[in-house]
């Protein structure tokens, strides 16, 4: 496969500005005196893609200024205000696929914007999951999401904790298969405060795609063939209290039910919480001895089963989109372009994230070799990638998250039973449907 080209001292391809244009522009191009205002996810696992931004200022002779840095949760509720008010003036934005089916109308194009050799370079399913109404309104970063289960393998490795544990339990101490045994070994390795059998993130999308998995593993339906909410069933009220148990039992910190993603990473890194079920972007912050406690201490595995025999696989990808009212789409396409190129992605694979180039693919296998951690990381996830599911497809999915979380947090909470939460998330589900002209 072609290699792109990314530093400012590297050759340059032709890049067709689109139909009915007269000139040709070169990647990553010439844009002297431009601004690009940009809305980027924030956290620590993202920053050394950032530090490339400089080299594509220094290449093209544009800048970039960075007007927000938040979580996908927060960059959802700015850009929803910015589209009812009316003041979308940036050009470059962070992008989820589970979060574009809401933004149908403020995104260019990508594939009148960029080579279709370029487009071509990418896993052909992360392209299809990124196009909408017939456009590509995203390009797929190294970021390609779905979760397997860290875990402190010293803790399987202490033969009093294992005879313990055996005699309690009934069965032999090792990392776990199923989210009953998950459930049993985060109760039986707690200590609180000092330590935790496990975590979840407690809120907003977080929690209600961790319910929703969980639900899909034991043998239910978020949304049934008619695209009528459906999970407030047995199979439902089995995965939310999969949920509350732990909370009841404190295997879980107490805070939990404001837990997001950088407060899980955080958590396992601190070596205060056993098993964490968890994203590849974290695999290689884990076993940094600079910003870990467990570095070298970390096993990853194939995420469990639930009761049905399925695996959770809650999966999407991140990233990057231009909007349509951005006065310079040429440049912003050369900055989105620059972020997820084969270096780009090779930079965010290195440290454990999913990449969504079929190259990069082929170059992590090959990098992998002798080393045993990132051979485990990466057998773990392409296990993991093989059991992935996205969102169910509706524009609404956010909105939803947003009505049901608070029920979720309610039974685990103990405010509620989970058969109340859940039959008052899913008539809250279903008034957002027939409102937004789904049902």
């Amino acid at each position: 496969m072609k290699r792109f080209v990314t530093g400012a001292s590297a050759g340059v391809i032709a890049l067709a500005i689109g139909a009915g244009s007269a000139m040709a522009q070169e990647l990553p191009g010439k844009f002297d005196g431009v601004t690009i205002d940009a809305k980027l996810i924030g956290g620590q696992q993202y920053e050394a893609l950032y530090a490339r931004i400089a080299e594509w200022e220094q290449a093209t002779g544009a800048k970039v200024n960075v007007v927000s840095k938040k979580n996908h949760f927060e960059l959802d509720k700015e850009i929803k205000s910015d589209i009812a008010t009316g003041t979308i003036s940036w050009c470059v934005g962070s992008n989820h696929s589970s979060f574009a089916p809401q933004y149908p109308g403020i995104y260019a194009d990508l594939s009148a914007l960029l080579p279709s050799e370029e487009i071509e370079a990418f896993v052909p399913a992360n392209i299809a999951a990124s196009t909408l109404g017939g456009k590509l309104v995203m390009l797929p970063r190294a970021q390609f999401d779905v979760s397997a289960l860290y875990y402190q393998k010293s803790l399987y490795e202490d033969e009093a904790k294992a005879a313990e544990f055996k005699e309690q339990y009934g069965y032999d101490l090792a990392p776990p298969e199923t989210w009953e045994q998950v459930a049993d070994q985060a109760k039986f390795f707690a200590n609180p405060p000092d330590f935790y059998g496990t975590q979840y993130a407690g809120k907003e999308e977080a929690i209600n795609g961790r319910f929703y998995e969980m639900l899909v593993a034991e043998g239910g339906e978020y949304l049934n063939a008619d695209g009528e909410p459906a999970f407030n069933s047995e199979a439902g009220v089995r995965a939310l209290d999969w949920f509350v148990d732990l909370y009841k039992a404190r295997a879980v910190p107490a805070g939990t039910t404001n837990y997001l993603w950088d407060d899980l990473g955080q958590g396992f890194a601190s070596g205060t919480v056993a098993l964490n079920l968890d994203w590849p972007g974290w695999a290689a912050f884990f076993n940094d001895p600079a910003s870990s406690k467990v570095a070298g201490n970390v096993g990853v595995k194939v995420q469990p089963k639930g009761s049905s025999g399925k695996r959770t696989g809650w999966s999407g990808h991140h990233g990057f989109s231009v909007t349509e009212s951005c006065g310079d789409k040429e440049a912003a396409a050369s900055l989105v372009w620059w972020l997820t190129n084969e270096d780009s992605q090779k930079l965010e694979a290195s440290a454990g994230p999913l990449p969504t180039r079929t190259a990069v693919w082929e170059w992590v296998v090959a990098e992998a070799e002798g080393d045993a951690y990132r051979q485990e990381v990466l057998t773990a996830f392409q296990q993991a990638a093989e059991h992935a599911f996205p969102v169910p497809q509706t524009a609404s999915w956010i909105e939803i998250s947003n009505a049901v979380y608070p029920e979720l947090q309610a039974a685990i909470l103990g405010d509620k039973t989970s058969q109340q939460a859940l039959d008052e998330a899913a008539q809250k589900a279903t008034e957002i449907l027939e409102d937004a002209g789904e049902l």
